[in-house]
């Protein structure tokens, strides 16, 4: 039973990390600027404080969902961080790459953005009441300790994969940090306008 809670973990926190989002592109645009080796603390540390909010989510998965306004507040905060990786993106972009990177920025960073992470809260919210209501996992802290570290090694796994993808890119279109950083920066934006729409289309056109 417990193989199968860390393998559902594992699975679904993989999942989770697949859509674009400011964790992964934080992960494309570490492995272009300052190579994989500083990425690679970055996804070690994230995944880490991943293991924590997983277990803390799923502990009062049930409290939250009965929050009906939580959401709405999800996506006010989403706005800032995703403003805040934009601006600071943008003013990057005509910086030159140092030599050296101090692998404690990266692991600073990692856990930075492991607690500023409110994308993962829907999803956990669906998934962990889909779980523990069909009796897929329990709440009892063993199984949560074990779906939570499957999560940080799920969550780990597909992050490595955007930075060794990145890094293949790299090599074969010897892409630059202006051009990187330029187009993360415009993602950033738009992620951030979608949840701008979102927000008034709910108190100003529904309602």
């Amino acid at each position: 039973m417990l193989f199968l809670t860390l393998f559902l973990g594992l699975i679904l926190n993989s999942i989770g990390y697949i859509p674009p989002g400011n964790i992964n592109l934080t992960v494309v645009q570490l492995t272009i600027n300052r190579g994989i080796k500083q990425a690679l603390y970055f996804i070690f540390a994230f995944s880490a404080v991943e293991m924590l909010f997983t277990f803390g989510v799923m502990r009062f998965v049930q409290w939250l969902s009965s929050e009906i306004k939580l959401g709405n507040i999800i996506d006010a905060v989403m706005i800032v961080v995703f403003l805040v990786l934009g601006v600071m993106t943008w003013r990057s972009r005509k910086e030159m790459p140092k030599e050296d990177y101090s692998k404690k920025d990266s692991i600073r960073y990692g856990m930075l953005l492991g607690v500023l992470n409110p994308m993962q809260i829907p999803y956990w919210l669906f998934v962990g009441t889909y779980l523990i209501s069909h009796e897929w996992i329990n709440t009892g802290y063993l199984s949560l300790s074990v779906f939570s570290i499957g999560s940080g090694i799920g969550a780990a796994l597909t992050l490595y994969g955007f930075a060794r993808f990145a890094a293949y890119i790299q090599t074969k279109f010897t892409l630059n940090n202006y051009t990187v950083n330029k187009g993360i920066a415009m993602l950033f934006f738009a992620l951030s306008g979608y949840h701008i729409c979102k927000l008034a289309y709910i108190y100003l056109i529904k309602g």
